[in-house]
């Protein structure tokens, strides 16, 4: 026998089934004009939703925020959903066509039911979709890498040196703020650069690098503007409640501030930068600067001078801009193309805008051109008016007041490269009449070198030693280019470089002194030397009775002067009111003394330079009485052929605790055929800057100690033959003084 299956089906639940599937698809035909209807105001509200999401999508995108990926998910389902929708509606009015007896059945029952299961089924879905917009957050906070690259040329020249000192104070040393200052166009901001790109591959603690450019019309709400976006701080409030807010945020963070080009004190309390701890962990600021000053204002612990390229540098930056086809296509070129790089005294913005203009100038003529160009008026060179004197004229026009204005200016009078003496300087000012509304000499020099100071902080003006300045060449043509060009309604200036007097100025008659009774400065150095008018006027000039016109000057405080007599120097050396006032003295011919009287000296205290050059001293021994001149800062001695020491180390000796030259800067000694010893034992010469020897044969040894070169500020120059015969006390004191020597 088989088996037997056997199924029992309920004959209600059959039909109560089939009777609900029959009313749920007929529903589709009967409610299609209701859903059509809500389809479109369904529609309608997504939209709406949609675009509220994407405005506040928007918001936070502009603050560097990042939409959530279910947002995102979000709107592209809306963005599907309204285009089905829209494909529905579009053909809803067809399938409307087609329905009969009020809607309840259709022509095309298939076709009907279709299209309304599809409307249905979009009804469903937009609801949905419109309980899944409701959201609270849109977006997030997007993660921002440790620091941003910025744009660089892909080679930097010159820079090494001074950026691992600052790499070492930012990873290294206990700084908490370093200054970087230097003339424009030196490559401060390239050197910036470089230690923000440096950020991105060294290992370092910082979690934050923000970098700001300042800029002279420096606005702190812009400067903390740029702050917040870098750290995520982006609401909109007062300057007090968006520093309260970056406070708090960067109190927290390890920092890395770089502000670039910054002309006064940036105050960090009020743009809500704590200030750096001083500790080799802690947060740290590095700022650039035209002005020294400002390093001091920004209490910076350690300042580096950005300086111009060496002439090495120099060279190879110019090559890379010129380019080795240029320089290639005549053997001439290479030379020339020299000479246009060091017309540029390595300042880098004028050799990468010289280097440019000459790429492709093939024939020495148009190198030729380029020399005489930038020699006469370097203005007139491609580039440099419009992309080279603009960018230094800024730190001209930021200068205070038109005095400093004029004042800089007066210095590119000047020839090139020439040592301008700050005295000779600041009496050139109050001759100009820069210096006016000063009581008193004393207080119209101290003016002059405060200006002094202010044209050198801002890079305008270099220091040569503590008595001299001089301007860069660039900054020089600059200054001749405002003077000649930018000045030129005003009619000030009228400049002819280089020229120089063809005919020397006619000695200076008798009693022409004695008028200006209210002189008070005069400096004749040399005056009356040089040429021989008449019999009068040779004895006049350097002799006696010059001497007893100056003596008849009473209110005289500053005298720089020739005397060619001895007894001209022993009438000075009598009055006591030219004591004081003699500041640089000159002799020559003093054949009839051998040496002078110590004692008549003794009151010379503020003569800082000594000449015997040309003098024909020819029996002065020695000058041991110098030590009585504690001020010296400059001393000549020339063709005193009897002369075989400078200080006798047994009249020294009755003078103990003396320093003979605790301020001397230069020592020149010339033709000094006897001359055997400057002084028996090594003596300090803490501000010695040149010892320059020639024709002193039978010098072999000099007051130096290996002491005396720590520093490496001397120069010693002469023949390299008097250089190989000097003796020293060993062989660790001779290669202290190698790199100090330079050949004649």
């Amino acid at each position: 026998m088989g088996n037997v299956l056997g199924i029992q089906i309920s004959c209600d639940a059959l039909f109560n089934g089939c009777t609900n599937c029959t009313r749920r698809n007929a529903a589709y035909v009967s409610q299609l004009e209701d859903n059509l209807a809500n389809l479109k105001t369904q529609l309608q509200k997504l939209i709406e939703a949609k675009d509220d999401v994407m405005t506040r999508v928007a918001n936070a995108e502009q603050h560097q925020m990042r939409r959530l990926n279910k947002v995102q998910g979000w709107l592209s389902r809306v963005e599907s959903v309204e285009a089905e929708v829209g494909e529905l509606i579009r053909h809803s009015t067809q399938e409307i066509d087609k329905l009969c007896l009020g809607g309840y059945c259709s022509k095309n029952c298939q076709s009907s039911y279709n299209f309304g299961k599809k409307v249905s089924k979009k009804l469903q879905l937009m609801d949905t979709l419109m309980g899944e917009g409701a959201f609270d957050v849109v977006a997030e906070k997007v993660p921002q890498p440790a620091v941003d690259e910025r744009p660089l040329e892909p080679t930097i020249v010159g820079l090494d040196s001074t950026f691992d000192k600052v790499w070492r104070c930012l990873i290294q040393e206990q700084v908490g703020i370093i200054g970087l200052h230097g003339m424009g166009g030196v490559g401060k901001t390239t050197l910036l650069t470089q230690i923000n790109n440096k950020f991105l591959d060294a290992p370092n603690n910082f979690e934050v690098v923000i970098w700001v450019v300042v800029s002279k019309d420096m606005q702190l709400e812009s400067v903390q503007e740029k702050i917040g976006e870098r750290i995520g701080f982006l609401e909109n409030r007062s300057l007090e409640e968006k520093a309260s807010g970056i406070f708090k945020i960067l109190s927290k963070k390890k920092f890395l501030l770089l502000l670039d080009d910054i002309w006064e004190r940036v105050d960090l309390a009020k743009l809500g930068v704590p200030f750096p701890a001083i500790s080799k962990n802690a947060s740290k600021i590095v700022f650039t600067t035209r002005l020294e000053n400002v390093c001091g204002l920004m209490e910076a612990q350690k300042k580096f001078k950005v300086e111009c390229l060496g002439d090495n540098e120099a060279w190879e930056l110019f090559l890379q801009k010129v380019g080795e086809e240029t320089l290639g296509s005549h053997p001439d070129i290479l030379e020339l193309a020299k000479t246009v790089a060091k017309e540029c005294c390595g300042l880098p913005l004028a050799l990468i805008t010289t280097g440019r203009a000459m790429s492709g100038k093939k024939t020495p003529e148009e190198w030729n051109y380029a020399i005489e160009m930038l020699r006469r008026s370097a203005s007139e060179f491609p580039g440099m008016e419009k992309e080279v004197y603009p960018l230094l004229k800024f730190s001209f026009d930021s200068l205070s007041s038109d005095v400093l204005r004029f004042c800089l200016l007066y210095c590119s009078l000047f020839p090139e490269d020439y040592h301008i003496g700050k005295i000779e300087l600041i009496e050139c000012w109050i001759g100009e009449g820069f210096l006016n509304g000063y009581e008193g000499i004393n207080g119209v020099h101290n003016k002059g070198y405060y200006i002094i100071g202010v044209l050198f902080q801002a890079c305008l003006l270099e220091e040569v030693g503590s008595d001299y300045v001089k301007m860069h060449d660039v900054i020089r043509d600059m200054a001749l280019w405002i003077a000649c060009e930018v000045e030129k309604e005003n009619e000030n200036f009228l400049v002819s470089a280089g020229v120089e007097l063809t005919k020397p100025p006619e000695k200076i008659p008798r009693q022409l002194l004695c008028s200006f009774s209210g002189l008070e400065v005069l400096r004749m150095l040399d005056c009356g030397y040089s040429r021989k008018i008449a019999e009068d006027s040779v004895q006049f000039g350097g002799s006696e009775i010059l001497v007893e016109e100056l003596i008849t000057l009473e209110h005289l405080n500053v005298l720089s002067v020739t005397l060619k007599s001895f007894g001209a120097l022993q009438r000075l050396l009598s009055c006591q009111q030219l004591h004081s006032s003699t500041r640089a003295l000159e002799v020559r011919r003093c054949e009839d003394s051998k040496s002078w009287n110590i004692l008549s000296i003794a009151d010379l205290k503020y003569v800082d330079k000594l000449d015997f050059a040309y003098s024909c001293c020819s029996r002065l021994r020695e000058v041991t009485w110098l030590v009585f001149a504690p001020n010296l800062k400059i001393v000549h001695i020339e063709s005193c052929y009897d002369m075989d020491e400078i200080i006798s180390a047994w009249k020294l000796g009755e003078v103990p605790g003396l320093n003979p030259f605790a301020k001397l800067q230069y020592l020149r000694l010339q033709v000094l055929t006897k001359l055997k010893i400057i002084f028996r034992n090594a003596l300090p010469f803490p501000n010695l800057l040149e010892l320059f020897v020639s024709e002193c044969p039978n010098l072999k040894k000099l007051p130096l100690d290996i002491n005396s070169a720590k520093e490496g500020k001397t120069v010693i120059r002469g023949d390299q033959h008097w250089w190989n015969e000097l003796k020293w006390e060993d062989e660790a004191t001779l290669n202290a003084f190698l790199p100090c020597f330079e050949s004649i």
